[in-house]
């Protein structure tokens, strides 16, 4: 258990590596020249439905596929928690939820924090939001951090969205398509920035989040095709989840909104709703290449650096399930693509663990302003630069916690190496989750019961608590609740 426990220690060294490269300054802006950046943020996108992985044989994404051969796409990209609001507010602030506290989709903005772009602008950047902030209860006022502001309420809707706009709301109709029109403004933006300034750019789509609505002319471009199963499908149906020592809860939530026996409380097709989600995906990846073109036509297609990214995962009947929340690989993975000819060659894959707390700190260090002192996460361009010398991670940490308006999840609390997940639930009566990634990559078999695989759980466990005690996390943020819901019953008041 050696190498167990050196890994404690490195983990520990690595999370705080931010803090020891930080400058007490990060307004400060270094020697090292701004570079324009732009980050296209998508929602419930897994990490593999794009063309260039086939897993969906006849999906086509070509301009997320030209990313990926002309930049690099990083497959162990993670979230630290698995749900548009959390994923969000760690992006922005570079910090765990437990030190956000924005926990669930509802969790307000405690009104101290501090988001990435302000120190951007401060340091003389133009930068630009267009789309999904969905951070908390927040509605679509202006955030901080932004010269310029278009955003919608909450989830928003695919067609004829209201837009506030620098802090004016204008209505769009006649079948007005939400992910043209921030594709549309978001480039009309950088055609009338100011070109002596550097620029970020935050296009944050709506799409592909449910209920999927693909723009008119991608509707049934994919109509009767269907997906292979996943490996771990049909085990909770026929009870063989005992023998696998999964949780009760797994089998549990078969049947329920996440569940595939009865996703968003009706009987769907699965099939058909794949079909959907990748119909939706369609006007994203034309998003991409609208951006792209417009780089290209300006001659800033190899200074800037774009990265594209998801939320959070998304399940399609791994372990019966659908949806996110939970801590497997479909759910806490996230599709990393970045591009930037002048910084690193293309086609690159690498293996390494990126968390979206990492997003910050490297848009950050590409703008020479130094990273600030809460920022756990660190640059993933050494990575891509093949810099051996820059840390990286060898483990990364995760938490969930339970929702009010969506209790068949428990809480979560996990870690994950190249080699081992350990699963950690709290406030239930079940059983943890320990998966042999290298031999197990489908997660089937929990050896959480196994004898020989006691220390290592033991070991996990220790370095979880270790996280959360050192980072401020051992108390689990709580909220007043003014709306419990459940199916279709609504209630007001709390319960």
């Amino acid at each position: 258990m050696k190498k167990l426990k050196f890994l404690t220690v490195l983990t520990c060294i690595l999370f705080f590596a931010g803090k020891t490269q930080a400058n007490t300054d990060p307004e400060k802006p270094s020697k090292k020249k701004p570079r324009n950046v732009i980050f296209i943020l998508t929602d419930d996108h897994r990490y593999d439905y794009m063309g260039f992985t086939g897993k969906v044989p006849w999906l086509e994404t070509p301009n997320m596929d030209r990313l990926a051969s002309e930049g690099a796409y990083l497959p162990n990209t993670f979230v630290t928690t698995s749900l548009c609001s959390p994923s969000r507010a760690s992006i922005l602030t570079g910090q765990f939820s437990h030190s956000h506290t924005i926990v669930d989709n509802q969790a307000p903005n405690p009104g101290n924090l501090t988001f990435f772009p302000e120190y951007l602008e401060k340091a003389g950047y133009q930068t630009g939001f267009f789309g999904k902030w969905h951070m908390g209860d927040h509605g679509d006022e202006p955030q901080p951090g932004f010269t310029h502001w278009e955003s919608f309420v909450g989830q928003g809707v695919y067609y004829n969205p209201t837009l506030n706009i620098d802090g004016k709301r204008t209505t769009y109709t006649d079948s007005t398509y939400i992910t043209d029109l921030l594709t549309e403004h978001a480039v009309d933006w950088l055609d009338k920035r100011d070109k002596k300034k550097p620029f970020f750019m935050y296009l944050s789509h709506k799409a592909v989040h449910a209920g999927f609505q693909p723009a008119r002319r991608h509707k049934g471009r994919y109509k009767g095709n269907t997906i292979a199963l996943p490996s771990t499908y049909g085990q909770t149906l026929t009870g063989e989840y005992r023998d696998l020592k999964w949780p009760e809860w797994v089998a549990n939530q078969r049947v329920s909104w996440h569940g595939v026996d009865y996703m968003y409380h009706g009987f769907n097709d699965l099939n058909e709703m794949v079909v959907d989600y990748c119909e939706t995906l369609l006007g994203v990846d034309e998003s991409i290449g609208t951006v792209m073109d417009y780089l290209k036509k300006e001659g800033l297609d190899d200074s800037t650096l774009v990265i594209y990214m998801g939320d959070n995962g998304f399940s399609w009947g791994e372990h019966g399930l659908i949806d996110k929340r939970h801590f497997y690989e479909e759910s806490v993975k996230v599709p990393l693509l970045v591009r930037c000819p002048d910084l690193f060659e293309g086609g690159k894959t690498p293996k390494q663990m990126v968390q979206n707390i990492d997003i910050g700190p490297t848009v950050l260090a590409e703008a020479g302003v130094k990273q600030p002192d809460n920022m756990p996460g660190v640059s993933f361009i050494p990575i891509l630069t093949g810099d051996t010398t820059a840390k990286s991670r060898d483990a990364i940490f995760y938490e969930y916690y339970w929702e009010y308006d969506f209790p068949m999840t428990p809480t979560v609390f996990g870690m994950r190496t190249d080699k081992y997940k350990y699963i950690k639930y709290q406030g239930i009566w079940d059983r943890n989750e320990l998966y042999d990634l290298e031999n197990d990559p489908d997660e089937m078999y929990n050896l959480i019961a196994d004898p020989d695989k006691q220390d290592i759980a033991k070991s996990m466990a220790t370095d979880i608590y270790d996280w959360l005690e050192e980072t401020g996390g051992m108390q689990i943020p709580l909220k007043r609740t003014v709306k419990y819901r459940f199916g279709d019953f609504k209630h007001e008041g709390e319960y």
